[in-house]
């Protein structure tokens, strides 16, 4: 298998409370937004390469929910839940996003995807929290290894796929 190894830009805006991490996938629209509403697919490439994660609750539609949990040597370390607040397929996935151990540190995130030549897509995810001191602790908490080796994953899956 060959996978092409893309660049994750992980960026804090010093203004206002944001996230925003760009990823380019060789993969088209499609295949990319499927991996995110599938939860089968979402499953093998979310999170950390030293984590599984079990998702409990999954309806990828506009107005659903969602659920899921990270396990390490069959212990939960950590779960995460949301709701879908739109879902346009191919196009954009705008999301809440909550850690169970912060309940209040809800984050609304809003995926976007743009096609680019040669059947590859743009990633481009906006998280929004309350204050600076949320997203501070976000960045702190290891986060990048996470978002880095779930795309690394994601590039797999894809690969796979093709």
């Amino acid at each position: 298998m060959n996978t092409t190894s893309h660049e994750t830009e992980i960026r804090a805006d010093e203004k206002v409370p944001t996230i925003e991490i760009v990823r380019e996938f060789d993969a088209p629209p499609a295949r990319v937004f499927r991996a995110h509403v599938d939860p089968e697919l979402y499953a093998q490439w979310v999170g950390p390469r030293s984590v599984t994660t079990r998702v409990t609750r999954w309806e990828a539609r506009t107005g659903g929910a969602w659920a899921f949990a990270n396990d390490r040597d069959g212990e939960e370390i950590a779960a995460f839940y949301g709701s879908f607040h739109e879902v346009r397929p191919d196009e954009r996935i705008v999301w809440t996003f909550t850690y169970e151990g912060v309940p209040d540190g809800v984050a609304l995130e809003t995926l976007t995807l743009t096609e680019l030549e040669g059947g590859r897509t743009r990633l481009t995810v906006l998280s929004v929290v309350q204050d600076f001191e949320t997203r501070d602790g976000m960045l702190a908490s290891g986060m990048d290894v996470g978002v880095n080796e779930g795309y690394e994953k994601l590039d797999e899956l894809l690969a796979k796929d093709a």
